[in-house]
């Protein structure tokens, strides 16, 4: 049993190690490196970023929107370095050269649509040329692609993003077929000048954008209008009356405190751009989506006879829509009546611009035997704020800084601008007409009349050439070979012939006539040359085989070419009735349905010379605010006899302006226009 027994060391070396999370053991394994601790502790981060995919996914989702919205704006704003992004192992690849081949076919259409873009005024230069390559190059790419791989980008692009993208194209292509009739720079009819957009704003220190709302918070029409809902229907977005006349209204309606629409059947023009700027929502569909606005709205009001097939397929979907519909008619010839006379008798009202119109288009409805809901209204046209003010005429843009008394010092100081870029002089009348070049506007007339009016002109002048040649004949006949008989028989006529020459020295030895020849023929010396000013180049409304009849004729007539020159359409038109001394409206057939330049001219104090017809004649009194004549080819030559009584006459010009401004001070003014705009509302609103 004692052999048995351990010896005390070897019994120490069996005893029990202490619990591990014991005191003892962490002071006899403090020295120990904590290795399971250190990596619990870095393997915890890392379990933690595992277990949190989502945050790891969206990391990589932003570092890749990033890299492609970077690689996005590199191709579409650095031609120059485009090729870089497309190089692999320093190789160019095919599609390359073909989008730089591409390139050079956009950058020709770029030069060619430069001017167009300035003239309708819509969207700036360097915006068009971006916009011109970012559809370039989607046009040439895609045909590339295989259909199949074309349906499925269609399928995963969603309706909007397509609605988009058609819309930007569209508006794109209708500012490249801006008017391809008309050369933008042409010897043959002269020079292009405009538009003066820049010089108003350096002149007037004042632009529309600067425009703040310009409804009458005391008017009826206000009162009404507050808190409603309107669909406006633009047949059209050319720089014409009726488009212009139907956007100032939606910004009327807006400024008052009405939520407006825009249903657009036709993107043609320049208005689109202004429409956006002047914050009117625009219909992206004429369709279904329009029908179902219309339906919501508290009156839609229609402003075109050409609406009518838009009203028609409106009423079909909607059947009692037709009590909220105001038909503000612009036209005034057979045609448009013809197309909307299925639909006359299904609106709640219509609207005319003057009492020629309203009796024209019920002896129509008489004729056809249709009986329309209810008595048209007569709502003339108005000059807007914006004119109103530059023209030096209070209005609504008025402050205490920008008086009347100020806009008349600044409209003389833009007069002189604009006519030295024209290249005018004091001693030059500018005659001006501003409308869509075809027809039944008559320019080819105009330009007839005011070469008859420069032949008439120059005849004065030719007589008085002849007569001194004559002179010096006779005085260069050689003494020598005259007798001495003769030189007695020829004494008494060469005193008589004498009268001419002292007479210049001294005129109180010429009789009454003769003062009267003397008088003439220093109004000869100190005459006013004709100019004249025809618009708008880059009209959608031009008519192509009547803008090259024009040209024609003026290419034979080279005086006429010499006094023409052209203005692109805009409407930015205070700096033309500001450059201009008279107006003509020379509408022809039966005349004008209103005249919204008619009134915009006189506005401006220029004494109008209008056709006796339509809504001109209404406007225009013969001989107190303007001259008439007589529609056609049998008018040329009175209107040729009232270019030259005006050109000879200024101080009867400036009498007939003053007279015109302050009719349309009275009359047509924006505050008389929306007070009968009320009994409209009135009778077509949903209560």
């Amino acid at each position: 049993m004692e052999d048995l027994r351990l010896s005390p060391l070897r019994q120490g070396s069996f005893k029990s190690s202490p619990p591990r999370g014991s005191p003892t053991f962490r002071r006899v394994h403090s020295g120990r490196t904590p290795r399971r601790d250190v990596v619990k502790g870095s393997g915890g981060a890392l379990q933690w970023f595992r277990s949190n995919r989502l945050l790891y996914w969206l990391l990589l989702i932003t570092l890749w929107t990033y890299l492609g919205f970077y690689v996005q704006s590199r191709w579409a704003h650095d031609d120059d370095n485009k090729v870089e992004f497309l190089r692999f192992g320093g190789k160019l690849r095919e599609d390359v050269l073909h989008v730089e081949q591409s390139k050079r076919v956009d950058s020709v259409a770029d030069k060619s649509s430069h001017t167009v873009v300035d003239g309708t005024n819509v969207v700036h230069v360097d915006v068009n040329k971006r916009m011109h390559v970012t559809l370039a190059k989607k046009e040439d790419v895609t045909p590339r692609r295989s259909l199949s791989a074309r349906r499925r980008r269609r399928r995963r692009s969603g309706r909007s993003s397509r609605s988009k993208t058609q819309k930007v194209r569209k508006v794109v292509e209708d500012l490249d077929e801006q008017d391809p009739e008309l050369p933008k720079t042409n010897v043959t009819y002269g020079k292009l000048f405009g538009p003066f957009g820049s010089i108003e704003d350096r002149v007037l220190e004042w632009s529309p954008q600067k425009r703040s709302g310009t409804c009458d918070r005391k008017s009826d029409f206000k009162r009404l209008v507050w808190s409603r809902r309107f669909v406006l229907l633009f047949h059209e977005l050319s720089m014409t009356g009726a488009p212009i006349s139907m956007m100032e209204l939606a910004s009327e309606l807006l400024s008052c405190g009405a939520t407006v629409y825009a249903v657009v059947l036709s993107r043609r023009g320049g208005l689109l751009q202004e429409l956006i700027r002047r914050r009117i929502k625009v219909v992206e569909d004429k369709g279904e989506l329009s029908f179902k606005t219309a339906m919501k709205a508290d009156l839609v009001i229609a402003g075109s006879a050409v609406c009518a097939t838009w009203i028609d397929q409106y009423m079909d979907h909607f059947p009692a829509g037709g009590s909220q519909i105001a038909w503000w008619l612009m036209e005034n010839r057979r045609e448009y009546f013809d197309r909307a006379k299925p639909v006359l008798d299904r609106v709640k009202l219509l609207i005319f611009l003057s009492e020629v119109q309203s009796k024209q288009w019920l002896t129509w409805c008489e004729e056809e035997q249709i009986k329309l809901r209810s008595q048209p209204v007569i709502v003339p046209l108005s000059v807007n704020d914006e004119l109103a003010f530059v023209a030096g005429i209070s209005s609504s843009l008025n402050t205490p800084t920008l008086t009347t008394e100020m806009m008349k010092a600044k409209r003389q100081t833009l007069r002189e601008s604009v006519r030295k870029e024209f290249g005018l002089t004091d001693k030059d009348m500018l005659v001006m007409s501003l409308s869509s070049i075809n027809p039944t506007k008559g320019q080819l007339l105009l330009l007839e009349s005011a070469a008859l009016a420069l032949e008439r002109a120059n005849e004065p002048e030719q007589v008085a050439k002849s007569n001194h040649s004559k002179t010096e004949n006779l005085n260069g006949i050689k003494k020598e070979k005259i007798s001495l008989s003769v030189r007695h028989r020829l004494r008494g006529s060469s005193r008589k012939m004498k009268i001419k020459s002292p007479a210049l020295d001294n005129p109180s030895v010429l009789s009454a006539a003769g003062k009267r020849k003397l008088l003439f023929s220093a109004n000869i010396t100190q005459k006013q040359d004709l100019k004249l000013l025809l618009g708008s180049v880059g009209s959608k409304s031009n008519k192509v085989a009547y803008v090259k009849e024009m040209l024609n004729f003026l290419s034979k007539n080279g005086n006429l070419s010499n006094s023409v020159v052209w203005t692109l359409a805009t409407t930015r038109v205070a700096s033309l009735y500001s450059a201009a001394d008279v107006y003509v409206t020379n509408s022809q057939g039966i005349g004008e349905t209103f005249g919204r330049v008619t009134i915009e001219a006189m506005a401006y104090g220029l004494p109008v010379l209008g056709t006796d017809a339509g809504g001109t004649k209404e406007i225009v009194e013969h001989n107190v605010t303007g001259l008439l004549h007589p529609v056609g080819r049998p008018g040329n030559k009175v209107l040729a006899q009232n270019l030259l009584f005006l050109l000879r006459n200024p101080s009867t010009r400036l009498q007939l302006g003053s007279e015109g401004r302050k009719k349309v001070e009275k009359m047509y003014m924006k505050q008389h226009m929306y007070k009968r705009f009320v009994d409209v509302l009135v009778k077509c609103m949903r209560p």
